[in-house]
C-alpha cells in the first residue's frame, strides 16, 4: 500500500459529510485523527493497531482514526472542517501541503511543544532531507518553524525484473547507472512480435496522478530545482527542466522503449508483475507490494544519474490543528512522539515499505534483521543523500497542476517540451506573484 496508490479506489468514509467535533469527556481527551486511505486492508489495520496500542499506554487519551480518502480528498476535508470550526486534532497530509495549511491558518507549529532536552533530541533526530518539506520561516529573520513531523515518507526508486535482464543478455545484478545506460538497457529489454507490436516495454515512468513527482527525479538529475525554498517562485522553464522533459519524451517518441502518451500510476506495478515492462520508476512505498506480488527475482536501485544522481522525497507529515484545544494538541503531540520512536518507525517501514524517518530506526534490531534478509529495504534510505525536497509552494495544487498539465502536453505530443514548460512557468508565475 502506498501513498500514491490512494488515488485508486473510492473513499471509505461514510461519515464524510458529518465530520466529528472535537469532543472531550470528563477525564478523557478524544483525539480525532485524519488518515488518508481510500480502501481498507493492511494499512487501516496497522493504524487501528497503533491506535489501540497507544490507548493501552495512555488510557486518558481516546484516539479516533478517520479514514478520509485520497490525499487530495483528505486535504479538502481537513480544510472544510477547519472552516466549519470542527477540524480533526491531528491529520496526516502531504508534506507539500505545508504552505497551503499555513496560509489557511489551519495548523500550529510543533515548536511550542518542544520543552525538554529529550523533545529537542527527538526533533533533531529526523533525516534532514525530510525536514525540508516540514520546516519553513517563522516571523524572525532566518528562523525556521517546524509545521509538520515526517511519518510516511518515500523517494522514487528503480525496480527491475532480473529474469528479463538475463533473457536480454544483461547482468541481472547490475541496474543502469546513467541516463544513457537506462536507454541502452531499455532498448535491449523492449520486445516486439512479428507484426511489430510491443509485447514488453523496456521502462515505464508513470505520468498520471503525480507526474510532477516522478519528473522531479529527472529534473533533479539534470541539475535543476523546480521551486525555491520559500515556496513563492518556480523555475519550470529552466534549461535543465526542459532537458529532463525532452529525455522523458524521447524514451517513447525517439527510442520507442516506453509506452507512448500517459502511463497510469496505479497500473504500472501490475504491468511489472505481468512482465509487460522490465523496469519501472515508482515509490519505495511500493516495496512491500512488489515483494508480495512479484513472482520473479527483482532488484531495487537508486535512480540512474543524469548530470548527477537525485530523487525528490515524498509522502505525508503529521499536522496539528490550530483550532484544537491546548489539551488536545498536547495529546496529539504525545501520540506523534510515541509513533515516531525508532522501534515503531522501523516497524512501520517494514510493514509498508516507506522509509524509516530517522537514522535511529535503522539501528533497531528489527530493522537490522529485516535489511539483512531483504537488502532492497535500504536503497531509499541511501538515496536520501542525493534527494531534494518535493515540489511545494503557496497554492500548491494550482501551481503543481500547471506543471502536470505541461508535462502531459509534452508526453502526448501536443506541445514541444520547451513550449510546454514556458507555458507552465507563465501560469505558475501568475499564481505566485502575489506571494512575493
Amino acid at each position: 500500500m502506498d501513498r500514491r496508490e490512494f488515488l485508486g479506489g473510492t473513499a471509505a468514509l461514510a461519515s464524510a459529510t458529518a465530520l466529528p467535533g472535537i469532543a472531550r469527556a470528563q477525564s478523557t481527551t478524544e483525539l480525532s485523527f485524519f488518515y488518508p486511505v481510500a480502501v481498507g486492508g493492511p494499512i487501516t489495520k496497522l493504524i487501528d493497531t497503533y491506535a489501540a496500542d497507544f490507548e493501552k499506554d495512555n488510557p486518558s487519551i481516546k484516539l479516533k482514526p478517520i479514514y478520509a480518502g485520497t490525499y487530495q480528498e483528505t486535504i479538502v476535508k481537513a480544510l472544510t472542517a477547519h472552516k466549519s470550526g470542527t477540524p480533526p486534532v491531528l491529520s496526516v497530509l502531504l508534506s507539500t501541503d505545508m504552505f497551503t495549511l499555513i496560509d489557511e491558518e489551519a495548523i500550529v507549529p510543533f515548536d511550542d511543544f518542544i520543552k525538554t532536552d529529550e523533545d529537542k533530541k527527538w526533533l533533531a533526530g529526523f533525516y534532514p532531507g525530510f525536514m525540508e518539506n516540514s520546516q519553513t520561516g517563522g516571523k524572525a529573520p532566518n528562523e525556521k518553524k517546524t509545521w509538520g513531523i515526517p511519518f510516511q515518507r518515500s523517494t522514487v526508486v528503480l525496480y527491475w525484473n532480473k529474469d528479463l535482464f538475463k533473457e536480454a543478455g544483461l547482468d541481472p545484478e547490475k541496474p543502469p547507472k546513467t541516463w544513457a545506460e537506462q536507454v541502452e538497457f531499455a532498448q535491449k529489454l523492449t520486445k516486439r512480435d512479428a507484426a511489430g507490436n510491443v509485447t514488453q516495454w523496456g521502462i515505464q515512468i508513470p505520468s498520471s496522478g503525480f507526474p510532477y513527482w516522478l519528473f522531479q527525479g529527472l529534473s533533479t538529475q539534470a541539475g535543476a530545482i523546480l521551486a525555491n525554498a520559500a515556496g513563492d517562485k518556480t523555475d519550470y522553464a529552466n534549461p535543465g527542466v526542459v532537458e529532463a522533459l525532452q529525455y522523458w519524451v524521447d524514451l517513447a517518441q525517439k527510442h520507442k522503449v516506453h509506452p507512448p502518451g500517459i502511463v497510469e500510476w496505479g497500473t504500472t506495478p501490475r504491468d511489472f508483475f505481468e512482465k509487460k515492462v522490465a523496469m519501472m520508476w515508482t515509490t519505495t512505498g511500493n516495496l512491500t507490494n512488489v515483494r508480495a506480488n512479484a513472482k520473479f527475482p527483482f532488484g531495487v536501485a537508486v535512480l540512474p544519474a543524469g548530470k548527477k544522481p537525485g530523487s525528490p522525497t515524498g509522502g505525508g507529515n503529521f499536522y496539528l490543528s490550530k483550532k484544537a484545544t491546548k489539551a488536545e494538541q498536547e495529546a496529539a503531540f504525545k501520540f506523534v512522539r510515541w509513533i515516531t520512536t525508532p522501534e515503531r518507525a522501523a516497524q512501520w517501514s517494514i510493514n509498508t515499505g516507506y522509509v524509516g524517518v530517522t537514522p535511529a530506526a535503522y539501528e533497531t534490531e528489527a530493522m537490522k534483521k529485516y535489511v539483512a534478509d531483504f537488502p532492497p529495504a535500504i536503497v531509499a534510505r541511501d538515496q536520501l543523500s542525493s534527494a531534494v525536497a518535493e515540489l511545494s509552494t503557496h497554492e500548491n495544487q494550482r501551481v503543481t497542476k500547471a506543471l502536470n498539465d505541461g508535462l502531459q502536453a509534452a508526453l502526448t505530443g501536443t506541445k514541444a517540451p520547451q513550449k510546454a514548460m514556458e507555458d507552465a512557468q507563465a501560469e505558475a508565475e501568475r499564481i505566485l506573484k502575489a506571494y512575493r
